[in-house]
């Protein structure tokens, strides 16, 4: 047990999927686990470990940016001897070729936060999602006709709704990264799965894009990741 999760050891599964919002987590337990079981409750950052086609997985709230993430990937890949971590979110978009409820995988992250330096005296600001992790949930897209954009996202310490002048903040950006879109947690996900010589992937469904104005309600953001959901679990 840690100070942020009651499971004992052996009750999280060696894969995780992880999303922000605990009520999606509990909808992923409720529609495809097979006897799952409460194992953390601890600030309702529900975990669930059960079974999907015979393979055993826990599914985990992680709460929303960079240090909630951190706290319990950390833990997860420190004291629960968690193998991979595929994180299920959602993103902004930045591009026109970018539409609502199209699916990212992300293969490199970028932040502006400390986050590695703080943590680890680390100055860097760029980590890629597990090669092979990424190959096998591709693998699965083109099996079932899943149409996916692999990209490189801005992993940012803000909603980027709420940025004074976003416009500044991605003039600054990198422009050889050629990031598309924003989410606030892959960046210390993969990190942390570089830290520990584990394995991360982050796949995001668009909800919102800058470019065209356009948004999904919280209603919607909540209910409208199951084909991403299921590339996941499929992909375990």
């Amino acid at each position: 047990m840690t100070a942020h999760n009651e499971a004992n050891p052996g009750d999280i599964a060696s894969i995780v999927i992880m999303s922000g919002d605990p009520l999606r987590i509990k909808q992923i337990k409720e529609k495809y686990l097979k006897d799952a079981k409460l194992v953390n409750k601890i600030r309702n950052i529900y975990a669930y470990t059960g079974t999907y086609k015979g393979k055993r997985v826990t599914v985990m709230a992680h709460g929303m940016g960079l240090p909630s993430m951190g706290i319990y990937a950390y833990e997860l890949f420190k004291f629960y001897n968690v193998e991979k971590i595929i994180r299920l979110g959602s993103c902004g978009a930045y591009i026109e070729n970018l539409n609502l409820l199209d699916i990212i995988l992300v293969e490199n992250s970028y932040t502006e936060s400390n986050f590695a330096y703080t943590l680890n005296n680390d100055l860097l600001n760029i980590v890629n999602a597990s090669s092979d992790l990424n190959s096998d949930i591709m693998k699965i897209a083109k099996e079932q006709n899943i149409n996916v954009t692999k990209c490189n996202v801005l992993s940012s310490d803000c909603f980027d709704w709420y940025i004074t002048d976003l416009q500044v903040v991605l003039n600054r950006l990198p422009k050889q990264l050629n990031i598309v879109a924003a989410e606030m947690e892959s960046f210390a996900l993969f990190y942390l799965a570089k830290m520990f010589n584990r394995k991360a992937a982050c796949l995001l469904t668009v909800v919102d894009s800058h470019y065209k104005k356009q948004e999904l309600s919280a209603e919607e953001r909540q209910n409208s990741l199951d084909r991403m959901t299921l590339l996941a679990l499929d992909s375990i």
